[in-house]
């Protein structure tokens, strides 16, 4: 060990691990902070303190009390870059300053910090949950031009974040944003139309390395869930420069000087525009496990070098620099030079019976991790933000299409059967949702209009699916043509789901046909297991891995 020196890390989680990692690869000991003494890799740290990480005084003081024992501070996949940064400088230890971390971590100074540098980003106001009721009794609203996009001025992850697409969701949208914000603050700003991206970088000696640049794969409005990302990105060269371009003059702007940034960036009709840019790196997966595959660069060890002060010898022996116009900087990248795809699965509403499958996720070719996030027990929801999402697979292959079959091929065998006589789920089948959200959430199989009529028209006669009968052998004509093309939420075509079904359920209860294929395509595999589950008792002798 480095004279027994220390590392603190803010953060216990899984996010967290490749940072305990990477310290004790560079021969220091780990002080491990987190609010939660359970948290996973809580057992991981040389030392682990209880402290929250809101709470600044609290961490400089623990880090005071370490004296010339500390040698940096790190953090990765949380909110709290602010709060390393003023534990770092009022240690004298290296990182971008506190102001700095201040400017990138809330996004109303975030905003007027690119207003002032005509850095491009949505127009915005901002709303403190004092204002709600003002906003609603004027006529401000009957002014607004939806949609318009309303999140926490201080949180991530995409809780409390939605789009408000007509003005009788604002009041709904913006509560649960206040809610979620620790200052009770809500941002109001312009929609983004447009692909988005996720961008890591070093700042360091006045040059910027780009290290790492994804596609986010973003669905189910009015919520903006990442189902996952792929790296390298696939958009094209000339608007890969102008996005890295936007987002340095971003992190300019900001007064990021010494440590690490990421964006999330569209690309509008109108060109890159700016969502955020924090003062840490991405989590998601993407900087401890994607882009160090995809790249073969240690990128957690090369940041924490950064933040102990220490020259990140193999981030700038292998960095090749991009000759972009305009730069207010030296502008690097270090390369992918294959491609890691990260994909998720979610669930309907309801509480986990059994889980099957995990295990052949796990063992899929090019599927370097799977992690799940749930188990037997556990009550889930249909996702509204990224932490309630079930589990991740995360792949690596030369080629990019192999990639990302492998992740989501992988992430389709894992299946959540779950408990009968749920309200929630029974009112998910049943099509309900709130008027705040419409068409939230959505069917695993969206038809075309045509084939809503003809299923309509089949269903109208249609009988029962017999006790322990095939069901893939019953499957309606109008179904049969899109078997294999139209997929769930988790990659399952229907015949893929009917299969899988069929070899988890054999002994299956006798059940209307209506009921089973209106529940097929509400809530793919978990909606047809569960309704012949709450027909009768049935055997569930078959548990093996789905087909």
């Amino acid at each position: 060990m480095m004279e027994d020196r220390y590392v603190m890390i803010l953060g216990a989680g899984l996010m967290q691990r490749p940072s305990i990692e990477a310290a004790m690869e560079l021969g220091y000991r780990t002080l491990v902070v987190d609010g939660n003494p359970k948290a996973l890799c809580a057992g991981y740290a040389d030392r682990f303190e209880p402290v929250d990480l809101k709470d600044r005084e609290g961490l400089l003081s623990l880090a005071k009390s370490m004296g010339t024992s500390l040698a940096g501070v790190f953090t990765a996949g949380t909110d709290f870059s602010a709060s390393v940064s003023y534990v770092a400088e009022n240690c004298g230890l290296p990182g971008h300053s506190f102001q700095a971390a201040l400017n990138a971590s809330d996004k109303i100074r975030m905003r007027k910090c690119f207003e002032k540098s005509a850095v491009p980003s949505p127009s915005f106001s901002k709303i403190h949950r004092t204002q709600i009721a003002a906003l609603l009794e004027t006529n401000v609203l009957g002014k607004i031009d939806f949609p318009k996009v309303v999140k926490p001025s201080d949180n991530m992850g995409a809780r409390g974040c939605r789009l408000v697409r007509r003005r009788e969701e604002f009041l709904s949208a913006v509560e649960d944003a206040v809610r979620n914000s620790r200052t009770g603050t809500a941002i109001f700003e312009d929609y983004m139309e447009g692909p988005e991206f996720s961008i890591d970088a070093v700042v360091y000696r006045d040059s910027v390395t780009i290290t790492g640049f994804a596609d986010r794969h973003i669905f189910y409005e009015p919520y903006f869930i990442e189902m996952g990302h792929t790296m390298p990105t696939s958009v094209d060269e000339k608007k890969r420069r102008e996005l890295i371009l936007t987002f340095v003059r971003g992190i300019k702007s900001l007064g990021l000087t010494e440590g690490v940034a990421k964006a999330d960036i569209k690309y509008t009709k109108n060109g890159p525009m700016i969502g955020e840019i924090a003062a840490r790196l991405s989590g998601g997966y993407m900087s401890g496990w994607t882009y160090p595959y995809a790249s073969g660069l240690n990128l957690t060890k090369q940041a924490m070098m950064v933040a102990l002060g220490l020259e990140p010898v193999d981030l700038l022996s292998s960095r090749v620099e991009l000759d972009i116009a305009d730069a207010p900087c030296k502008i690097y990248e270090v390369p992918c030079v294959a491609t890691s795809a990260e994909r998720a699965w979610i669930s309907i509403p309801g509480k986990i019976k059994e889980i099957y499958g995990f295990e052949t996720c796990s063992s899929h070719p090019f599927v370097k991790n799977s992690m799940a996030r749930t188990k037997p027990g556990d009550s889930v929801d249909f996702p509204r933000n990224n932490v309630e999402k079930c589990g991740n697979a995360v792949s690596l292959a030369k080629d990019r299409n192999l990639a990302v079959e492998s992740a989501e091929n992988a992430v389709s065998f894992v299946v959540q059967r779950l408990e009968k006589g749920c309200h929630a789920t029974d009112t998910f089948l049943s099509g309900k949702t709130k008027g705040s959200e419409k068409n939230f959430p959505p069917d695993a199989f969206v038809l075309d209009a045509d084939t809503k009529v003809e299923l309509d028209r089949y269903l109208e006669t249609s009988g029962t699916i017999s006790a322990g009968e095939k069901t893939s052998a019953k499957i309606p004509v109008c179904l049969q043509k899109i078997a294999d093309n139209v997929k769930d939420w988790n990659h399952r075509s229907i015949k893929r789901t009917l299969d899988m079904f069929d070899s988890i359920s054999p002994d299956h209860a006798a059940v209307d046909e209506k009921l089973f294929w209106r529940s097929l395509l509400r809530g793919g595999i978990q909606g047809i297991l569960y309704v012949c589950d709450s027909q009768k008792k049935v055997s569930t002798d078959s548990k093996g891995d789905a087909l």
